[in-house]
């Protein structure tokens, strides 16, 4: 008689419902553990788009609210120019009778209410009532200067012109003048601090998305990893089944599981990168930011498939680790020496390592060895008896290194090297020889590789 065909299911004498139950349980825990794993991916996925849409659109709340803050003030400059104009028509009218005069009165009068009915319907949606009000006043305000006008050339024609002069001289032609350059002024504030208002917004939101980006990417590692760990689970519970081909049916089924999640895992890290490159789309400010941050996307994506080269539990050699970071930017003129014994990473080790070995490439293309032909970079790494290993980055510059001052500020590439050496458990040491930079990365190696047996 046939022994358990699924794990646990030793005895070959239990009920065939029994069995049955079991093997539910047990496809029901691995279907589920599967499942948490992806939802927790899906979550993730989604903070980061809901992060970048806030971006987005505070930028565009910016950009429109530009534009209108412009248009505005091109309006209510437009009413000013106009009344100013047809004030001085009245005066030369005024003062020589002559009807030449008049043109700039009569073009200012025909384009004063268009251009006020423009006003009008531009701020017809503004929720704000004082914004409403001062539409209002500067409506009223216009049609009592140009009454006021019309009413002296009407008397000035008719002959009147001492009438006219005493009605301009009491003053309220002045005093409305006054009154609309005022509304005028104070409505332009209330846009310009609308603007400044959005631009803040548009400022706070970039500021977030760089930091909150790479605390999303953390937190997708650590998914990761519990997901590596779930299927590493389920590879133990296969190894103890009674049966060896039960066993290889079992390791299938985990394979499987881990290159479905392996795939998830880099269509996300595509899907990030897409959207962080379209963010900067139509915006060249917010471009070079942007570009930063997929490249950091794209050193943890190339770390993650060299610990997933070789099959679940192959883990990364140290080695090929940094020519994968180098490679971009090594030739003739770029030269490198890598040397080290053989060392295998594990995923904890090799991701944040992954992006320490990106910063520096990068720094030593635009600042260091590299920036100039004939620039050597030396990578070096020992191993310690207490499996502590000590990885050595040493730049031999073609020319005379510019000095660093102690109290150099510290960027954001620094920052980032000094947090993924605190993943490590290690420490990173930073220093400036004659010939470059000189930086050393001390962490624990933990349980290196034994050595195959020879069949």
């Amino acid at each position: 008689m046939e022994t358990g065909r699924y794990p646990n299911s030793s005895n070959p004498y239990r009920p065939k419902g029994q069995v049955l139950r079991d093997a539910r349980m047990w496809w029901n825990s691995t279907r589920n553990d599967g499942f948490g794993v992806l939802i927790a991916l899906g979550f993730l996925l989604l903070l980061a788009m809901i992060l970048v849409w806030d971006t987005v659109r505070a930028e565009q709340r910016q950009r429109v609210q530009a534009e209108r803050t412009d248009h505005v003030i091109t309006l209510l400059h437009e009413i000013i120019e106009h009344t100013t104009s047809a004030e001085s028509g009245q005066r030369g009218y005024f003062i020589t009778t002559d009807r030449r005069y008049l043109a700039p009165y009569e073009t200012a009068r025909k384009a004063y209410r268009t251009t006020l009915d423009q006003l009008k319907t531009f701020t017809a949606d503004d929720p704000q009532a004082i914004s409403q009000d001062l539409v209002a006043q500067i409506g009223k305000l216009t049609e009592t200067k140009f009454g006021e006008l019309e009413e002296s050339v009407t008397l000035i024609a008719r002959g009147e012109a001492e009438v006219a002069r005493t009605r301009i001289l009491t003053g309220k032609g002045l005093q409305t003048m006054e009154q609309l350059r005022a509304a005028v002024t104070r409505f332009e504030n209330i846009e310009r601090e609308q603007l400044l208002y959005a631009s803040e917004r548009a400022a706070s939101a970039e500021a977030r998305i760089v930091p909150g980006l790479v605390l999303m990417f953390l937190m997708i590692l650590a998914v990761l990893a519990l997901g590596m760990w779930q299927v590493r689970r389920l590879i133990d519970a296969e190894v103890r089944a009674a049966h060896a081909d039960e066993l290889a049916e079992a390791r299938d089924r985990a394979d499987l599981l881990s290159r479905e999640l392996n795939h998830r895992i880099k269509n996300l890290f595509a899907v990030v990168l897409a959207i962080v490159r379209m963010s900067g789309r139509g915006d060249p400010d917010a471009k070079p930011a942007l570009d930063r941050v997929a490249t950091r996307i794209s050193a943890l994506l190339n770390a993650h498939e060299l610990t997933q080269s070789g099959g679940a539990a192959a883990g990364a050699h140290l080695g090929k680790l940094i020519e994968t970071a180098v490679a971009p930017y090594r030739s003739d003129a770029h030269k490198c020496d890598i040397a080290g014994p053989e060392l295998i990473l594990s995923d904890a080790h090799a991701l944040p390592l992954g992006l320490v070995l990106h910063e520096l490439a990068t720094n030593a293309v635009k600042y260091g060895a590299w920036s100039q032909p004939g620039g050597l970079v030396k990578v070096q790494w020992t191993i310690a008896d207490d499996q502590e290993a000590t990885v050595t980055w040493e730049e031999h510059c073609s020319f005379t290194p510019p000095d660093h001052p102690a109290d150099e500020r510290v960027g954001f590439g620094t920052k980032l090297a000094e947090s993924s050496a605190r993943q490590l458990q290690g420490t990173i040491e930073r220093s400036y020889a004659a010939h470059g930079l000189v930086l050393r990365l001390v962490f624990p190696a933990g349980q290196l590789p034994e050595p195959e047996a020879e069949d």
